[in-house]
């Protein structure tokens, strides 16, 4: 029995080659893209699930009840940990991690590597297996290191590293190390990125900051006892709030900041390793947005959706052809179950071929798909067991709904009614059309989206960053040299030069240049009874001018001052605003109680520093000393721009022969900060043109089914004299119907759905209602001319042939 429902199953298959091939080639296509966006959902929701006991591992984090708007900051002061350590048991283990790097040294070669400062409890926090060394003495003594396995490789090759020294830091920050551990390498869905780990008490600025409470430089994680409350645990904290914080409370207090619902003002909380990911305040905005993941899933879901609708409304329509031979089998004494297994068993075995291909397929672009979108998918996740019983589940619920429905429906065929050539479904017309409205509702809603979010994308990249980022040259330059000294022999070298306007420094990149690292500096302190917080950004001279950056008021700092390097700053818009200053030039002010007295000496325009999709915020500009320079800014002239990477690159060999030279233009690291709003554009738009696609192909299949059942009234009108025009006009309207009711449906939906993703950003296009008309008129010609040619087809047929067929 099995063998003859094989054989039917191909012989079927064979007669109805070209719907076969739809159906297969919509499933595939469908499975193939949807893996690759539900793999690439599971990626970011897999981020730090590889740790044991993360249930009970935290951040703390900083929360203030600001009256503007409520805050969370997850830097730290250095004296909390030990603090939280002694007076609250249920924290079982508490480290520090402060980000750095620097310049390692072995036997006469220099890497720049990830150094990162931590207390002892991190190996008993964070699940990174050691392959050499223990974690009970890996961080024992001050001058002990753990290197990364990839660090280990690097430096040492074969060598066994254990126990070898090197030699960390330049001039006289250099310091001596013992490697005591090599660290396995950390996962990609790791928050936490490494090339080696040191003690705290090594970071330079601990000796200054050990005791003080308002000066907040690094992150803090726990891991809470077994029976530990985390409601509890932050309940009990609210006095050690008052006790270590109470200027913050108190400035807090007086700006007219009002409890919240948990009754405080300024709170000591934590944040749960899972959750951690996803918090843009706390994690620093790195992870793609949870819109964007829930949206990938959404459209995978949809394009699963749109090829199983194709699926059904082809075997419903193929029912009306198979209707005698269902009739005939049931004559001879076929049950409904057989029935239903042999049509049934035809759709899983389409549903088998084209899942086989779509795995096929997502095999082989598997690269292409993480070139384009830079991830780091593997098709291993899918292998694994439960991955293995969610795809299986998967594809019996595909098969269950695209061939089982049908398969139900004809196997309710009544015998009799079938052989005299009378056969009906209820209804069948309003489910088949209710399929069709369904795909193209999708379809139309994801090219609304899609142009909508190229539409910001485009606005992000030319809304005013109130710099000038054209004709800009950024060179980092790594931790083996000194800044300023090379910044000055450049300055000597390109004194001359008419090709280059300006040449200057800082101690941060605007986007992400060559070395795709990142440095923020945030300092808070109160002034005039009001908590100020800003960045505190360090410069060189020529830093306005070199950036276009127009000054309001004052000066730009200037060699022929010597006090501009000690104790001057300039200050943006925004950080005068904070402050409280509408003439802020000749104004003092204190960062801490003891510290310098800053005086501004010019106010500038705000520009944005890190982001342009949030509000630009205040910004301190000071002259660093003499390691404050990591990247050197040259602007050239406009008609130089073609040649001057080239000669930037063979001066660098002159002035900085230890390092290797990585400029890039200034532009295109800016263009960095819209990398996730443009991977998000380019899924919709290949979410969209895939949709579109299979239900036009849905469509051609549906129109060449509804022409071969109308075929002898298309006789009948052309004998009655009807033109080639109208029988194209009456057999097309029906579709186009369908299709507009399908916009009507999908543009509030579109309109709705991208509202509440432009409100994430500071600076956003307002939606224009021309987007949904051209959408829905693309769509209606789309259709038009995916039914008018089998239209056409069918109208041109000879009637005499038509009407003797039937």
């Amino acid at each position: 029995m099995f063998k003859n429902y094989l054989k039917i199953a191909f012989r079927n298959l064979w007669k109805s080659k070209g719907d076969a091939f739809i159906n297969i080639a919509g499933l595939s296509v469908a499975f193939c893209i949807s893996a690759f966006l539900f793999l690439t959902a599971y990626f970011q929701f897999s981020f730090d699930n590889f740790h044991k006991d993360k249930e009970r591992v935290f951040q703390t984090y900083f929360f203030s009840n600001d009256p503007e708007r409520a805050q969370a900051s997850s830097s730290m002061p250095f004296p909390i940990t030990p603090a939280l350590k002694a007076e609250f048991p249920e924290i079982e283990h508490i480290t520090r991690i402060v980000n750095g790097s620097d310049v390692l040294e072995y036997k006469g070669k220099y890497f720049d590597k990830q150094i990162k400062y931590i207390d002892p409890d991190f190996f008993k926090i964070f699940t990174f297996p050691l392959l050499k060394g223990s974690t009970e003495t890996a961080l024992r003594d001050l001058s002990s290191i753990v290197i990364s396995e990839n660090m280990a490789k690097a430096i040492f090759g074969t060598e066994d590293p254990m126990g070898k020294s090197v030699m960390v830091g330049l001039d006289q920050n250099r310091k001596e190390y013992v490697v005591t551990g090599v660290l396995q390498d950390f996962p990609d869905n790791s928050t936490i990125k490494y090339d080696a780990f040191v003690r705290t008490e090594n970071a330079a600025e601990y000796g200054r900051s050990k005791e003080q409470w308002d000066a907040h430089s690094h992150v803090v994680f726990v891991k809470l006892a077994p029976n530990a409350d985390q409601a509890a645990l932050e309940n009990r904290l609210k006095p050690f709030a008052k006790k270590y914080f109470s200027e913050s409370i108190e400035s807090l207090t007086k700006k007219g900041a009002k409890p919240d619902e948990r009754g405080d003002i300024f709170a000591v909380r934590f944040k749960n390793l899972a959750d951690l990911h996803f918090d843009k305040q706390l994690s620093g905005g790195g992870a793609a947005p949870l819109a964007l993941i829930y949206a990938l899933m959404g459209i995978g879901f949809f394009i699963l959706l749109i090829a199983c609708i194709n699926f059904i409304n082809l075997n419903v329509a193929r029912s009306f052809i198979r209707a005698r031979e269902v009739g005939v089998r049931k004559s001879l004494g076929a049950l409904k179950n057989q029935l239903f297994l042999q049509i049934w068993g035809e759709a899983s075995f389409i549903c088998f071929f084209g899942f086989l291909t779509g795995v096929i397929l997502a095999i082989l672009l598997l690269p292409a798909f993480n070139a384009t979108f830079q991830t780091k998918l593997s098709l291993q996740y899918m292998f694994e067991p439960d991955k293995i019983a969610l795809l299986f589940g998967l594809f019996i619920l595909v098969t269950l709904i695209a061939g089982g429905y049908p398969a139900w429906q004809m196997s309710k065929f009544n015998a009799v009614e079938v052989l005299k050539g009378r056969v009906t479904l209820k209804k069948p017309g309003v489910l088949r059309n209710s399929l069709i409205v369904a795909q193209f509702t999708l379809s139309s809603l994801l090219i609304c989206c899609t142009v909508i979010a190229i539409q910001q994308v485009d606005h992000l990249r030319t809304q005013p960053l109130g710099f000038q980022k054209e004709e800009v040259i950024s060179i980092p330059v790594g931790n083996k040299i000194n800044g300023k000294k090379v910044l000055q022999r450049m300055r000597n070298e390109l004194a001359g030069d008419p090709t280059v306007v300006g040449i200057s420094g800082s101690a941060v990149n605007l986007g992400v240049g060559a070395d795709r690292s990142s440095s923020r500096s945030v300092i808070g302190f109160n002034f005039k009874e009001k908590e100020v917080s800003t960045d505190w950004l360090s410069v060189d001279y020529d830093y306005l001018k070199t950036l276009n950056i127009k000054l309001l008021a004052g000066r730009e700092f200037n060699p022929a001052y010597p006090s501009d390097s000690l104790d001057r700053v300039i200050i943006t818009e925004s950080m005068a605003k904070a402050i409280s200053e509408d003439e802020p030039v000749g104004k003092f002010f204190q960062t801490d109680t003891a510290g310098v007295k800053y005086q501004i000496i010019g106010l500038v325009p705000d520009f944005n520093l890190y982001s342009s999709k949030n509000e630009k915020k205040p910004i301190t500009m000071h002259l660093g000393g003499s390691e404050s320079v990591s990247y050197i800014f040259v602007r050239v002239t406009p008609q130089s721009l073609s040649v001057s990477m080239d000669k930037l690159k063979a001066l660098w060999k002159q002035v900085a022969p230890e390092t290797e030279f990585t400029g890039s233009f200034l532009d295109e690291n800016t263009d960095s900060w819209y990398r996730e709003e443009g991977h998000l554009s380019n899924v919709f738009s290949l979410a969209s043109g895939v949709a579109i696609v299979l239900s036009c192909l849905g469509l051609f299949a549906i129109a060449l089914i509804v022409m071969e059942q109308r075929t002898k009234e298309i006789g009948v009108r052309k004998v009655l004299g009807a033109s080639i025009s109208s029988l194209v006009f009456v057999l097309s309207k029906d579709f186009v119907k369908l299709v507009l009711i399908a916009i009507v449906i999908a543009t509030p939906l579109a309109w709705f759905l991208m509202q509440k993703w432009l409100d994430n950003y500071a600076y956003r296009i307002e939606i224009n209602p021309m987007i949904f008309v051209l959408v829905g008129l693309a769509a209606v010609l789309v259709a038009v001319a995916t039914v008018s040619f089998q239209s056409i087809k069918a109208a041109l047929m000879n009637p005499v042939k038509s009407l003797r067929s039937e």
